[in-house]
């Protein structure tokens, strides 16, 4: 509880939130459904009892001062950890151990994450499972503001504050369409594709993926001809299937589709593509321990 010479309740912080977001006291009152006059005496008498100017009014906005952006910031945290406390405790009362919330890129739920899912539940029944998929980078945002508990990614560099654990090191195969000349039989190396158009993941599904692909390409002694980018399986292989072009990506990828296409291992290439488990150590969350001993 807040206290200072008056007592600050609850309204007046989700008061604070709503004003801090919109920056326009018409805006956030409509939004709160309280009159205009009335939230400015609310925000008003917030500042009195914190002795802290919040807010630099103006004629038709408002600003955040550097004391009111921090509190901004700390708030939503605040509000965003109350929730998640109240979601558990709701859980709990209907008999359910708890909710781990987790983020994928597509070839992680191929195989990976239903194994480690169905190993995880043989120990602990009572778990809600949330998955969304997602690209690698949003993962990480996602992680660092507690919005999944769990991101399996492909990435090498990770900021301060997430910690790692490789679950699955993959090769690459080429895509090709189903009646493309080529087959496993008399692929030899990757330079027999040189004058065909590349579908590729785009550099902002993963940066150090996409320089781990440019090497397969620099290893084989040419710069591809890429028509396509893009950051979803999927769509690479209908336009490899179209006839738009031939792809690389990781091998466990070829689960789980029935297209016109067909893969062609990398088997004797150098490079390969891990898999990682991504974690916040901030993060408060009871269930996520207990699914990182399972899966050690």
């Amino acid at each position: 509880m807040i206290t200072t010479s008056n007592q600050i309740e609850f309204r007046h912080l989700k008061y604070f939130l709503a004003l801090a977001t919109d920056l326009h006291f018409r805006k956030a009152a409509e939004r709160l459904y309280i009159s205009q006059p009335g939230l400015s005496r609310q925000i008003k008498q917030l500042e009195d009892d914190l002795g802290i100017k919040l807010f630099v009014r103006h004629n038709r906005k408002v600003e955040l001062t550097q004391a009111g952006l921090y509190l901004q910031e700390e708030l939503t945290k605040t509000f965003k950890r109350l929730d998640d406390i109240v979601a558990h405790a709701k859980l709990l009362n209907d008999g359910i151990a708890g909710n781990l919330k987790l983020g994928y890129i597509g070839s992680a739920m191929q195989k990976v994450i239903p194994e480690l899912l169905l190993r995880f539940r043989t120990e602990h029944p009572n778990i809600i499972f949330s998955l969304n998929e997602m690209g690698n980078e949003e993962q990480v945002q996602a992680l660092l503001k507690q919005e999944i508990d769990i991101g399996f990614v492909r990435m090498e560099r990770m900021p301060r504050g997430l910690s790692t654990r490789s679950v699955f090191e993959d090769t690459f195969s080429l895509v090709l369409p189903k009646d493309h000349a080529i087959t496993e039989a008399s692929f030899k190396d990757l330079s027999q594709l040189k004058d065909e158009s590349f579908i590729l993941f785009d550099a902002s599904f993963s940066e150090s993926y996409y320089v781990n692909i440019m090497q397969i390409f620099d290893t084989s002694g040419f710069t591809p001809i890429v028509s396509h980018y893009t950051v979803n399986a999927s769509s690479i292989f209908r336009l490899v299937e179209n006839g738009f072009g031939v792809s690389i990506v990781p091998t466990s990828l070829k689960l789980g589709y029935d297209m016109g296409i067909k893969f062609v291992e990398l088997k004797k290439i150098p490079q390969r593509t891990t898999l990682k488990m991504v974690w916040s150590s901030k993060n408060p969350n009871p269930i996520l321990n207990s699914f990182l001993q399972v899966m050690e």
